[in-house]
């Protein structure tokens, strides 16, 4: 995979993805530990969506700038299609304990 080029001194862009506040101990975490570190963009997408979603990009947006982007989305359509959106972008993905099977998604155990 192709990082995305960089300079080391500016702070780094992270976009956190989630559903029904399942980031908000991260956001806390990376708001308290990693101040002046991190310019972090929090987008939260509604629950209670149907079972299959044809259209995703109703609720994702079609590029992403960011350095990284964490995924704490609950529908399994919206964190696939995000992962693609991602890797199109050379952008990593951290989505803990889902099964994404997408080049550049990393995928540790909660």
């Amino acid at each position: 995979m192709i990082q995305k080029s960089r300079d080391p001194s500016s702070i780094q862009k992270i976009i956190l993805f989630q559903q029904n506040g399942r980031g908000e101990n991260k956001i806390h975490g990376i708001k308290k530990y990693g101040k002046g570190l991190f310019d972090l963009e929090i987008r939260s997408l509604p629950t209670g969506l149907p079972p299959v979603l044809d259209h995703t990009n109703l609720y994702l947006p079609e590029k992403i700038d960011a350095d990284l982007v964490l995924d704490f989305l609950i529908h399994p359509d919206l964190s696939h299609d995000l992962a693609l959106i991602c890797r199109e972008e050379h952008i990593p993905v951290i989505a803990s304990g889902k099964k994404i099977h997408v080049q550049g998604v990393i995928t540790p155990s909660t």
